[in-house]
């Protein structure tokens, strides 16, 4: 990514992401959408209202991953190969203690996230199955992610990508098999899930086993490198704190919607498939944007590194200008697809028509706080995101259901609110650093060094 065509690396680097990213997805909403013909709308609920809880523990560990694919792609751009090598076996390392940790809590906080999050009594018990077979699993999930990121570092996002299309694949066949022919309803989703998941690190791991290039994982190398260590983790805690304090910021926001009853979860669950589709393209530009950042900061190309971040601005917002108006458009038709009862289509597209078009707002702080990242700051982007995303958004809620109106449409309001706030906030800081010169400046006299 040091040299060429900008828009031609954002673009060939970016939609293998996309596109790999948008399989990822199906792993949910294939369950959702499989329960919700198949099995029962309380089943429908359960499978879609726990992503908050998931995303939670998820989000941790892809803060950590972040972490150290910034700091591989920074000494891959400065051509500091013994060092990749360092970097690639400690996140390794990493990501197997974190496996067994992340597993034990994820199942051990179910019971207690659930009633938290005020999860009616008809939904608790499928829920609770749901997610504690997804969490005993997930260390698939974690290597294939971790994986992926170092690929992904070093310029290649198409292996990531096939891996997922073939995990896509047969977790709809599995999902389709355990629910129709065998009736293990939401247990048969969450089974389906973690057999894929397994299946895309398997692949994924095989490939870093087996490479030849500077991301070749050895077995024998396996081991945590402390200095490396430490550079990972000062860009990763950051973005791992912001990431999991925003998903639990969302499970408050679950707690609202559950008080409106199933059919609003049921419409709710169905805004949040598309919310996570709308927020794909921009959060794979923002990562292209990470990784060509780090690459030419890591080669004292920082002009270059400054037109890539603009350049993946513009097609951000282009592309989920495009995506919002076609949701607005075809609202009622995407909730029936996801269920056909009348009330939840009626809550899922007023959901979808009002929220939607603010999407645009985002594009704004997912490219500038990729950027970032990229350039080893990841402290001011968490900062930023926390107070918009966790303390505005809960203090507009409280304020709003206690003192103004009570109803779902205000209250759900309060993503668009958080996103205008995030949004300004990481514009200003981002000029204001580019016009004292530190926007994308590495953090140690010009080594790739968090």
């Amino acid at each position: 990514m040091t040299q060429g065509s900008v828009f031609r690396h954002l673009l060939s680097f970016s939609m293998p992401l996309l596109l790999g990213n948008i399989f990822q997805q199906l792993y949910n909403t294939v369950d959702t959408w499989v329960v919700g013909n198949f099995v029962s709308d309380a089943a429908f609920s359960a499978v879609g209202t726990v992503a908050p809880i998931i995303n939670m523990l998820i989000g941790c560990f892809m803060g950590l991953a972040s972490g150290a694919g910034v700091v591989i792609s920074q000494y891959f751009g400065a051509k500091r190969y013994d060092k990749v090598q360092d970097a690639v076996h400690t996140s390794v390392v990493l990501t197997a203690i974190l496996s067994v940790a992340f597993t034990i809590l994820g199942v051990a906080m179910t019971p207690l996230m659930l009633r938290f999050m005020k999860t009616p009594a008809n939904v608790f018990p499928e829920s609770a199955s749901y997610l504690t077979i997804y969490f005993a699993g997930m260390a698939g999930l974690m290597f294939y992610n971790m994986g992926a990121g170092i690929l992904r570092a070093v310029g290649d996002s198409r292996r990531p990508f096939y891996y997922l299309v073939v995990a896509a694949v047969l977790n709809t066949v599995l999902d389709l098999v355990f629910v129709i022919v065998f009736r293990m309803g939401v247990d048969g989703v969450a089974y389906a899930t973690i057999i894929a998941q397994a299946v895309s690190a398997v692949l994924t791991m095989a490939s870093l086993l087996r490479t030849t290039s500077c991301v070749r994982v050895e077995v024998k190398k396996l081991r945590l490198d402390g200095t490396m260590l430490y550079q990972i983790l000062q860009v990763g805690i950051p973005a791992a704190l912001q990431m999991a304090v925003t998903a639990f910021s969302n499970v408050f926001v679950q707690s609202y919607i559950n008080q409106f009853g199933s059919d609003c979860m049921g419409g709710w669950t169905a805004y949040a498939k598309m919310d996570q589709l709308l927020f794909l393209p921009m959060q794979s530009l923002a990562l292209a944007s990470t990784t060509f950042v780090g690459q030419n900061l890591g080669c004292g190309q920082r002009e270059r590194a400054h037109r890539g971040v603009q350049m993946s601005l513009l097609m951000a917002v282009s592309v989920t200008l495009a995506m919002s108006l076609s949701v607005i458009l075809a609202a009622p038709q995407i909730v029936a697809f996801f269920n056909s009862s009348p009330a939840v289509v009626e809550y899922g597209t007023l959901f979808l028509r009002r929220l939607t078009p603010f999407y645009v707002l985002c594009c704004v702080n997912q490219i500038y706080s990729g950027a970032l990242r990229g350039a080893g700051n990841s402290r001011a982007p968490m900062v930023i995101m926390l107070l918009s995303f966790v303390l505005f958004r809960q203090v507009y809620l409280f304020v709003m259901s206690t003192f103004i109106s009570n109803t779902i449409l205000p209250l759900a309001m309060g993503y668009p609110a958080g996103w205008l706030v995030c949004s300004s906030a990481t514009l200003l800081y981002y000029r204001h650093a580019a016009r004292r010169g530190t926007a994308l400046n590495l953090n140690m006299d010009g080594r790739p060094q968090p």
